[in-house]
C-alpha cells in the first residue's frame, strides 16, 4: 500500500484516460467493451478523489480528434457518457460535487446534452469538489478560440492589444475555470499529453503509467500522488531563494 500526505495533495489533477481499446483487444473483445470497463474506472477514481479531498479533477473523456474514430465506437462512447451522467447523478449531487464540462459541447448529440446540461445546472452550487469532463475538447482549439475572442474585442475597441498577456488568455480558457492542473496523469504507456490542457499544463507535474485505464486502481492513483509529493515545484525559480510558496504564473485568479 502506498501512503500519501493528506496535507500535501495537488489541488487539481487531470487524467488522460488511455488504453481502453488495447485492454479490449488483449482480451479478444471489441473496443466498445474496453470503453465500458473504462467507465467503471472513472467511477472508482471520482469516488476516491472525493474521499481524498481533491479540489478539482479533470478527465479527458473525449477529444476533438476522437470524432474521427469509427461511427460505431463514437456512438458507444456517447452512450456510455450518457449512462454515466444518468447513473451517477444522485452520487454527484449527494456528495456535493460540481460537474462542469469543457470543449466544443455543441458537437455532442442531443441525448447526451439532455443529461449533461441539467446536471451541470443542478450541481452548480456544490463546493466539495469540481469534476470537469473534457468532451469534444482540444487544447489547441481552446487556445485558438480564446485568441479569436481577444481579436474581436480588440477590433471592436473593447480591449487594448497591449493588455493581452498570459492572464488575459487564461481568463478566456474554460479549462482553467477550476485552476491550473498541478498534476497530469496519463495511463496506457504513452508519454505525451495529446492536446490536453496545453496552456494550463505549462508547470504541471506529469506522471505516466503503463497501466491501461480499465485496470487503473486506487493504488495506482496513490502512487501518482506519492510521486507528486516527492517533487519540488519551483515554477522556474531557484528553490533556495523562495521564501514563500511560488505564485501561480497566471496569477492568483487561476488557483482553485
Amino acid at each position: 500500500m502506498t501512503y500519501v500526505d493528506a496535507s500535501n495533495l495537488p489541488h487539481h489533477v487531470g487524467i488522460i484516460m488511455d488504453g481502453n481499446g488495447r485492454w479490449a483487444e488483449l482480451r479478444g473483445e471489441p473496443r466498445e467493451a474496453g470503453h465500458k470497463a473504462g467507465s467503471a474506472a472513472v467511477r472508482r477514481v471520482v469516488r476516491l478523489a472525493r474521499r481524498l479531498g481533491l479540489t478539482a479533477l479533470t478527465l479527458y473523456a473525449f477529444s476533438e480528434q476522437n470524432w474521427a474514430r469509427p461511427t460505431g465506437e463514437v456512438d458507444a462512447l456517447m452512450g456510455l457518457l450518457r449512462e454515466f451522467l444518468v447513473t451517477e447523478r444522485s452520487e454527484i449531487l449527494d456528495n456535493e460535487i460540481r460537474l462542469v464540462a469543457i470543449g466544443d459541447l455543441e458537437r455532442l448529440p442531443p441525448f447526451v446534452r439532455e443529461a449533461l446540461d441539467p446536471l451541470r445546472d443542478a450541481s452548480g452550487d456544490n463546493r466539495k469538489m469540481t469534476l470537469a469532463l473534457a468532451l469534444s475538447y482540444g487544447g489547441q482549439e481552446e487556445i485558438a478560440r480564446a485568441a479569436r475572442d481577444l481579436a474581436i474585442e480588440a477590433r471592436e475597441g473593447r480591449l487594448d492589444p497591449q493588455a493581452i498577456d498570459t492572464r488575459a488568455i487564461a481568463a478566456r480558457l474554460p479549462s482553467l475555470g477550476v485552476g491550473e492542473p498541478d498534476l497530469i496523469i496519463r495511463t496506457g504507456g504513452e508519454h505525451r499529453i495529446s492536446n490536453f490542457l496545453l496552456f494550463g499544463a505549462a508547470y504541471a507535474e506529469l506522471a505516466f503509467t503503463d497501466v491501461l485505464w480499465p485496470d487503473f486502481t486506487e493504488e495506482d492513483l496513490f502512487e501518482a500522488l506519492a510521486s507528486y509529493q516527492k517533487r519540488e515545484r519551483r515554477f522556474g525559480r531557484v528553490l533556495s531563494h523562495v521564501t514563500s510558496p511560488p505564485a501561480s504564473p497566471l496569477g492568483d485568479a487561476m488557483r482553485v
